[in-house]
């Protein structure tokens, strides 16, 4: 068997850009970033219906949280008075930061065995050497033990999931660290190359460790105000605790044609490679090596400055090196809409998806999904929403009693939150999902009920 090697590439990476940046930001404003730290504490008490997502033999439990964290907001404590200020825009500031993090403490009612302790932290941050040359930088943190994993891609919408067939409850950790270096040279035309390190780990014997390490380049270029380019190359090493190592490749290019500052149509061409390790003796898991070609069109167009669109079809084949050739359609849509005190948000995809870094690791999987979410701002200092989802998705060689492993899930459910006092901060969310699938035992209900209260500093 053989275990994901720990490096401490992204500690040694902070260390070095500490010491190159934060002389800068201490003489450019200690104060100011001190003063910006709120901590803060919740309590939090949840109930839930099906703690495992089985069809029979369903726990429930009262689940209750007490969470103590920090943020480093846009927002500045005034030194005299203690009320919250904006700070200046940051197209004026040479360094943002963004910072969320939290430990909690977890006690089930009943389950006590499950008893454990959460992490979770996101950090945004960049810094500009020169009006053209920035760093910037990405880390998600996440100690869980959550039935189905949200999905921790960047710009991933709530309620969004990683695929996953495996039901049950097991503390996982996951960290992903993102630096990049950007340089523009034009005023839309820009440079830049990137660094992943995604590492998971999982408690349950039956799940697989993984880590990834990744590095991008991307390059948009503009001809004209009419005409532009694009292209990003992506290469990934990946280890996994069972399953034969990766090495994988992915090239995307694209030409825009821009009718106007509104309106822009693209034509786009996507290539992957996947290459496996051959397994070692005594290995169970094998994976096959596969290419996926994917051409696309795309439209994107500002109806209003305040309701956005983009859609994009296409094609892909996947041809594996040995087996029979995928191929189906693809189709992305994404709207966003914010009327007066009321955003609406739905992105769809069609296709298919690559499931890799995760407890099952089950590789390439044909795939759909429809994702909505409203907020409004009911009163001045509440607002509420609502959010409902859709996903179908069939496994890669999950042939179960003579069937092709299929699944259909939905999700709908609506929260609120109302801020009593200026440091004090009530929510209560709802929500019900369901499974269906053609394989028998493998369908779930899912009754899900969260009460918190925060106090912030």
């Amino acid at each position: 068997m053989k275990k994901t090697k720990q490096i401490g590439w992204n500690t040694c990476f902070i260390i070095a850009i500490c010491i190159v940046i934060l002389p800068n930001i201490v003489r450019a404003d200690l104060k100011e970033i001190l003063l910006s730290f709120q901590p803060y504490i919740t309590l939090q008490e949840e109930y839930n219906s099906n703690l495992d997502l089985t069809a029979t033999n369903r726990k429930e439990d009262y689940i209750t949280s007490i969470y103590v964290g920090l943020k480093l907001t846009p927002l500045l404590k005034a030194a005299v008075t203690g009320e919250l200020q904006k700070v200046p825009t940051t197209l004026d500031r040479k360094y943002g930061i963004d910072l969320n993090f939290n430990a909690g403490f977890q006690f089930y009612n009943k389950e006590t065995d499950n008893n454990y302790i959460s992490l979770n932290g996101e950090l945004n941050g960049w810094y500009s050497f020169t009006p053209n040359l920035a760093f910037r930088v990405r880390e998600y943190l996440n100690r869980s033990d959550e039935a189905r994993e949200t999905d921790y891609a960047a710009g991933s919408l709530p309620n969004q999931y990683l695929l996953a067939t495996q039901r049950g409850r097991e503390v996982y950790f996951r960290n992903v660290f993102e630096p990049s270096l950007e340089y523009r040279f034009g005023r839309e035309n820009l440079i830049s190359g990137g660094y992943r390190n995604n590492l998971y780990k999982n408690q349950s014997r039956t799940s697989e460790d993984s880590m990834e390490n990744a590095i991008n380049t991307r390059l948009i270029y503009w001809f004209n105000v009419r005409n532009g380019v694009s292209f990003e190359y992506d290469f990934t090493l990946g280890n996994f605790e069972d399953s034969p190592n990766e090495v994988g490749h992915t090239a995307t290019g694209r030409y825009t044609y821009r009718f106007n500052p509104r309106t822009s149509i693209f034509g786009e061409y996507t290539q992957e490679w996947r290459n496996f390790d051959k397994p070692s003796f005594g290995e169970i898991r094998s994976s096959i090596d596969y290419m996926v070609y994917r051409p696309s069109i795309g439209i994107e167009h500002a109806f209003s400055p305040t309701f956005s669109g983009m859609a994009q079809f296409g094609y892909y084949w996947q041809t594996p090196e040995k087996g029979p050739t995928n191929d189906g359609p693809v189709l992305e849509v994404s709207l966003s809409k914010r009327a007066g005190k009321t955003t609406y948000t739905v992105s769809s995809e069609v296709g298919y998806t690559e499931d890799y870094y995760t407890s099952e690791n089950l590789g390439f999987t044909e795939y759909a999904r429809v994702i909505g979410v409203i907020s409004h701002q009911l009163l001045q200092r509440m607002t509420i929403g609502l959010f409902g989802s859709y996903e179908w998705a069939k496994y890669p060689g999950g042939v179960i009693e003579n069937k092709t492993s299929k699944d259909q899930i939905w999700e709908i459910g609506g929260n609120s939150t109302y801020q009593i006092l200026k440091w004090l901060t009530v929510s209560l969310d709802g929500s019900y999902r369901e499974n269906r699938s053609n394989i028998e035992n493998s369908d779930y209900s899912e009754y899900r009920g969260i009460f918190r209260i925060t106090a912030t500093y």
